[in-house]
């Protein structure tokens, strides 16, 4: 119980202190939107300081978790800081800070993004946490092998997706339209979709640890969060707004598990 403890408090002290220091940078940019692309780099500092600070008793685990959370993070962080820098500021967080009292902005920026996400990330990571701890079985067994492939899976459907999507909005031609090709046309948000097949696949792989089971609170919290908060949900609501063709594709594609499109869209 006293690794359990230091292992959470020292990784929630630590997000704390680099949330501090991106909120510092954010003031002088006016801008917080590159706290998306920290959202994903972040979950890599917490497997790697989990990684330091737990014994090497797990050590295929702790290996297998590192990696596939550095390969998720290294691509899904990178790519957001390439659409924050093409893109700008995101609507999202122009939105929120508006809510704000004149002359409150950063104060309320400071609690409601970096602090609210530095608790975020903390609880949807808690299967890079507490699967690092030694524990009995310290060999992979299938439940692992089975988080493994999932977590792979996940990341291919949210490379794909963000390709595809990238590759969508950079076509002048597409101006206005929905997009519906690719894996977009089996599912309204292919990305979202692979992101918690990956934390769900990790979780899988702590779940056969003595602590890693307890874990399960992070990829409900971040399917959640997914689905019905910052995510598909919210989106979905401005995609409405903005482009009424959007009703049809809700009508005819599955709104998160991929599936057939729906009898109509046989193209």
């Amino acid at each position: 119980m006293t690794e359990v403890i230091t292992l959470l408090g020292s990784n929630l002290v630590m997000l704390v202190g680099v949330m501090l220091a991106l909120w510092a940078i954010s003031i002088p940019l006016k801008d917080v939107s590159f706290i998306d692309s920290f959202w994903a780099f972040g979950f890599i500092l917490v497997a790697g300081l989990s990684f330091v600070l737990t014994p090497d008793g797990a050590g295929a685990r702790k290996l297998l978790l590192l990696g596939l959370t550095a390969i998720w993070g290294l691509r899904l962080g990178g790519y957001l800081f390439w659409r924050w820098r093409k893109e700008g500021p995101d609507k999202r967080y122009v939105a929120l800070l508006k809510q704000a009292k004149p002359g409150t902005e950063h104060w309320h920026s400071f609690k409601f993004v970096f602090m609210m996400q530095a608790v975020l990330l903390w609880i949807v990571s808690l299967p890079v946490q507490l699967g690092q701890i030694s524990a009995t079985p310290a060999a992979l067994g299938p439940v692992a092998f089975l988080g493994a492939a999932l977590a792979l899976t996940g990341i291919f459907f949210e490379s794909v997706g963000d390709w595809q999507m990238a590759r969508f909005k950079g076509d002048p031609a597409n101006a206005g339209k929905v997009m519906d090709q690719g894996l977009w046309r089996y599912t309204r948000h292919p990305n979202y979709f692979g992101d918690a097949c990956v934390w769900w696949g990790l979780y899988l792989i702590a779940a056969e640890t003595q602590a890693g089971w307890a874990a399960i609170i992070g990829p409900v919290v971040l399917t959640g969060l997914l689905v019905k908060w910052s995510g598909a949900a919210l989106l979905e609501r401005r995609m409405k707004r903005s482009r009424p063709e959007y009703e049809d594709y809700i009508a005819r594609t599955s709104s998160f598990i991929p599936m057939p499109p729906k009898s109509g869209d046989l193209s």
